[in-house]
């Protein structure tokens, strides 16, 4: 199930990351593969939470590493600025993810 879920977070990313390419969805190539790595990311994720993956679990991983992935690739590939607020914000994501899988396991 963690491979379906490392699966969904890549096809999300590649996705995302072409709907930058797409120029507001004008150019084709993009616009294809954007709607091919969503669909592709819907997918795997159904398929971890299919062999046993918790939802919120499942959710809270794939949004989180997610989110972060962006961050970082905005930076590296489009030159978008980052601030100390923003990083405190990915922080404040992980420790939420980390909260949320402790909790699922009995933790507290």
């Amino acid at each position: 199930m963690w491979w379906w879920l490392a699966a969904a977070i890549g096809c999300e990313v590649l996705g995302t990351v072409s709907l930058r390419y797409s120029d507001g969805f004008t150019r084709p190539g993009p616009v294809l593969v954007v709607l091919g790595a969503y669909a592709l990311s819907f997918f795997a994720l159904s398929q971890a939470l299919t062999r046993g993956m918790h939802l919120a679990s499942a959710y809270a991983i794939w949004s989180a590493i997610g989110i972060s992935a962006i961050a970082v690739l905005g930076i590296v590939l489009f030159d978008e600025p980052v601030t100390r607020v923003q990083l405190f914000g990915l922080v404040l994501v992980t420790a939420g993810v980390i909260t949320l899988q402790t909790g699922a396991h009995g933790g507290g």
